[in-house]
């Protein structure tokens, strides 16, 4: 009975036993419907796997729930599981941006792959990469972070191929090689951290890098962005990006440019924020690089695009320069962390009410198969073009606010010139956005037929991204709060 005793003192000592599971209770929900979706769809008939589908939505529910319910009661941030995982604001407001994306793309699937013979498998692959995106926003300790890298990224290689065609396969492979070779990179930078700070844990390295030779804190650091900009769509690591999205279905290529990003992205935020701030290492000069160069080639590229997919996938890197904003101010400047907070929740609605327009317009894939879309389908002709210029950031929508308030960080972080390049860009996209708006709203034939569960998608995704525009003040003051440290 001593020795019991004794042993179990010694693990709670060490973080053994003192851990509440319920604090990863939203990744739980959705990795058991992960896998009983996955044992039930090899159960179910063929042409009856929508309980995968109702079962994912569900958990995704109520992992909105539990993380609502954990902002609202929690005294302030906490660290989980001996300090890998965090709970807090940017955790909390990630996992809800994750969780309603995840719930509109089963949504968008369930449409695209109804009576599909591998209908089960797409379900369970959205919710393992939604999975890996949670943890990424979540992780607190390098290690953490690599696995949830992968699991972000493996069943996504999947789900870019998933139609098994030769646009599906090459685009599959195109990620897959891209995810590859900068997943080497992101752990040759890990490793280098490693090397530099003695430990994985982000406190612990906050502690020890500001001492450590600043060239090996620098190649780690640079190792480690490298992969995370390759899930965040940005450059370097963009390149995967508009062959996969116009490769993949609709329903595929929406998760691949919105719940992949919202994970990395915050993931890039508390990795600046915590380990890196009192580094000599010029992360800060370097993201501010990418983040212009991210806008601008995203733009520029997007200019000449004849495919819907294909401009929303550049459309999604230039997107990507403007979250960098924030991040590259993470210690300079107290209004970053509620900035990005709230570009990513506006970003990801708009996005996926773009997408969900696409996906309910299967056959329409150059800008003159949307003429005539108004007269046919008129609130779907007002949704594509709320979603389109909400990506630009036309007021009252939500990417408007969003624009304004990581404008207003980066000028508060010292990055005045950021603020211009970031503004010169959003006008320039004015003119690619207006190319796809103008044939909608001009008189055509009619259009093909729509899918109505997507059209009912694209409606409410569009009506939200105005909501949650008009609501801005109270959901910015949720949004801040202290990292887990």
């Amino acid at each position: 009975m001593n020795a019991t005793t004794t042993a179990g003192t010694a693990l709670t000592a060490a973080g053994g036993m003192d851990e509440n599971p319920l604090d990863l209770l939203p990744e739980a929900l959705l990795a058991a419907s992960a896998v009983l979706g996955l044992l039930l769809g090899s159960w179910l008939p063929r042409h009856r796997q929508w309980p995968v589908a109702a079962l994912g939505a569900a958990a995704c529910a109520a992992g909105i729930a539990a993380a609502v319910h954990r902002a609202a009661v929690a005294d302030g941030p906490e660290p989980a599981f001996d300090g890998a995982f965090a709970v807090d604001a940017v955790t909390s407001t990630v996992r809800v941006v994750i969780l309603a994306g995840t719930l509109v793309v089963l949504v968008l699937g369930r449409a695209a792959f109804r009576a599909d013979a591998r209908e089960s498998e797409f379900f369970v692959l959205v919710q393992l990469t939604a999975l890996g995106a949670l943890m990424l926003a979540g992780a607190q300790d390098l290690l953490l972070l690599a696995a949830a890298y992968l699991l972000a990224s493996v069943p996504a290689y999947t789900l870019a191929g998933f139609r098994k065609d030769a646009p599906g396969t090459e685009a599959a492979l195109k990620y897959f090689v891209t995810g590859a070779l900068l997943g080497a990179v992101l752990l040759a930078g890990i490793t280098l951290l490693f090397a530099a700070g003695g430990a994985s844990a982000y406190p612990r390295l906050g502690d020890e890098l500001p001492g450590a030779p600043a060239g090996l804190v620098t190649a780690g650091t640079v190792g480690v962005l490298a992969g995370l900009l390759f899930k965040a769509g940005g450059v370097p690591g963009h390149f995967w990006v508009p062959d996969a999205v116009q490769g993949s279905s609709p329903a595929a290529a929406a998760l691949l440019t919105t719940l992949p990003k919202a994970g990395a992205l915050a993931a890039l935020y508390r990795l600046a924020a915590v380990p890196l701030a009192g580094t000599r290492a010029p992360w800060d000069e370097l993201i501010a690089v990418l983040a212009a160069a991210s806008m601008t080639l995203g733009n520029l590229a997007a200019f000449f695009q004849t495919d819907v997919r294909r401009m929303l996938a550049y459309s999604t890197v230039s997107q990507v320069g403007y979250l960098l904003l924030p991040v590259a101010v993470a210690t300079r400047s107290g209004a970053a962390q509620p900035a990005l907070l709230y570009y990513l929740a506006a970003y990801a609605l708009t996005n996926l009410g773009a997408f969900a327009v696409v996906c309910a317009l299967p056959h329409a894939r150059a800008p003159a198969d949307y003429r005539g879309l108004l007269r046919a389908r008129p609130a779907l002709a007002v949704s594509f073009a709320v979603c389109l210029l909400g990506l630009l950031g036309t007021p009252p929508t939500a990417v408007f606010l969003g624009k304004l308030e990581v404008f207003t960080a980066a000028v508060d972080g010292g990055y005045a010139w950021l603020a211009v390049v970031a503004a010169a860009n959003t006008v320039a996209s004015l003119f690619y956005y207006l190319r796809w708006i103008h044939p909608a709203v001009s008189a055509g034939p009619r259009p093909h037929p729509v899918v109505r569960p997507a059209a009912r998608t694209a409606y409410a995704a569009a009506a939200a991204s105005v909501v949650l525009g008009v609501t801005a003040g109270p959901v910015l003051a949720l949004l801040d709060g202290p990292l887990t440290r």
